[in-house]
């Protein structure tokens, strides 16, 4: 259920309203391409990874790569989507360089997949559910080279004949940071099902996005298709320039021309890049090469049965048998490689049960804040998920104050070693005898009279004098203890 409210753009004669939808190309990861077993590895020399059916030289025909069917289906599924038991593909004819067959094998009246569904999250609490109109699968086309001669541009067919799957979105997006977010959900449940690797900087995830405006609530605009976008930061841009250009045109009494257009990150604005075609102008047909793809329903259930657990399914877990917030749960589970390093803290901790919310705190405040700050990201941390348990665990059993811990974790951080050990050989652990403490006690309270006398009318101030204690102990000293001590030294 929706419960997010949208940004409405103002204008000269009032205020206007966005309205979003996306598609978004999504690489499958296989080993081999949809149509022939030519590699998909990435980086590899020009025309390095090509079949005679990606060239498509005369007589070659595509056989369908059943890992791909199967990554389609999982995808399906885990947007809570229909899955179609047959489906057909077509061609899309159109004429470009770096497309050898002059087509491209796609589907279009009868896709793998159907209606589906994903909840999108947004700041304080908001969500917005944003419909699926469809997944299909379809070959990517090749790459043109402008860099390589002065006078020519060169073809890499690496790319041609990649599977991909086109996840449709209804136009259900209504400002960019609905936009933003929904990529974003939607790439984390491809990595969780390893369908995709939304590697967006190597162009394994891309977004189309069309964008149009109305009046609140009124009839749709004319949209246009802003190409290829493969980031998320300069989605958002995009779609708030192209809307404030289109106000800009209907205010002044024009007209929006359905077209297709790209985005200039350096100059933040979209330029034409040519009038949009429409289903027929691609003259579909069924390809003639390949047969309806047909399959069992037992072969979906068998797949849904071995589905990962997802980012959705994973929040509700920690929120409910963990006690953690829905904002520390959602910021846990927004990848798949921080939920995992999460879990195998928990994993390893003494007492999961009374250190999990504990344990999120580290993770997201400390380990992630320290990560942030340096660049890195989870699968770099210097601090491993068994290291950052053991200092969990020290803290929960009395071992080491928090303060003593954030000096641990940095310790460990620079340089290493095992949590324990170093609390032993460099003198870490918490004094928790009383008598030990009490001279530091009496010596403050000795010294600062007047505050003395004043804690019975205000108990709030007891924290100054734990803190000067903690702080005189080098942050030894157990806080309940020193707590409790001064209570009875005071008399509240």
């Amino acid at each position: 259920m929706s419960t997010a409210t949208h940004k409405l753009l103002k204008g000269a004669t009032g205020d206007w309203e966005m309205v979003i939808g996306m598609e978004i190309h999504a690489q499958v990861t296989s080993n081999s391409k949809l149509f022939s077993g030519a590699s998909t590895e990435f980086g590899g020399e020009p025309n390095t990874h090509v079949s005679l059916v990606d060239a498509a030289m005369p007589g070659m025909l595509p056989v369908i790569n059943e890992e791909c069917v199967r990554q389609a289906v999982r995808t399906g599924l885990g947007l809570n989507a229909r899955i179609n038991l047959r489906s057909v593909f077509d061609r899309k004819n159109y004429f470009y360089p770096d497309l050898p067959q002059g087509y491209q094998i796609s589907q279009y009246k009868s896709p793998v997949v159907g209606e589906g569904e994903v909840l999108v999250e947004l700041d304080g609490g908001r969500s917005v559910t944003v419909g699926i109109e469809r997944l299909h699968l379809e070959q990517d086309a090749g790459k043109l080279l402008h860099d390589q001669s002065p006078s020519m541009s060169h073809v890499d067919l690496n790319r041609s004949g990649v599977a991909l799957m086109e996840i449709v979105s209804k136009p259900d997006i209504r400002d960019a940071e609905q936009a933003k977010a929904y990529v974003t959900k939607l790439r984390s449940i491809l990595r969780y099902l390893g369908t995709c690797d939304g590697d967006m900087e190597k162009g394994n995830l891309r977004a189309d996005v069309n964008v149009s405006v109305r009046r609140p609530g009124g009839p749709l605009g004319t949209r246009c298709e802003i190409k290829n976008m493969n980031s998320i930061t300069f989605i958002g841009q995009a779609i708030e320039y192209e809307a404030r250009r289109q106000i800009e045109i209907l205010e002044d009494g024009g007209a929006i021309d359905q077209e297709t257009r790209l985005y200039d990150p350096n100059k933040g604005e979209t330029r034409s890049m040519r009038s949009k075609e429409e289903a027929h102008d691609y003259r579909y047909f069924p390809d003639p090469d390949l047969l309806p793809l047909e399959f069992s329903q037992s072969f979906v259930d068998e797949l849904r049965a071995k589905l990962p657990e997802l980012p959705d399914q994973k929040k509700t877990r920690f929120v409910a048998d963990l006690g953690l917030s829905a904002y520390d749960a959602s910021v846990l589970v927004a990848e798949r490689e921080s939920a995992d390093f999460y879990e195998t803290v928990l994993d390893r901790l003494a007492n999961r049960s009374r250190d999990g919310k504990m344990a999120a705190n580290w993770v997201i405040n400390e380990l992630f804040g320290r990560l942030n700050k340096e660049g890195r990201d989870i699968t770099g941390s210097p601090v491993t998920a068994e290291q950052l348990a053991a200092i969990i665990d020290l803290i929960g059993e009395g071992t080491i104050s928090g303060k003593i811990a954030k000096d641990l974790f940095e310790i460990v951080w620079q340089e290493g070693g095992d949590p324990r050990a170093l609390v032993e050989s460099r003198g870490m652990k918490q004094v928790t005898d009383l008598s030990a403490i009490e001279k530091v006690v009496d010596d403050i309270i000795a010294a600062n009279p007047d505050k003395a006398a004043q804690v019975k009318d205000k108990p709030q101030s007891l924290g100054w004098f734990v803190g000067q204690v903690m702080k005189a102990s080098g942050g030894k000293a157990n806080p309940q203890s020193v707590n409790d001590l001064l209570k009875s030294k005071l008399g509240i």
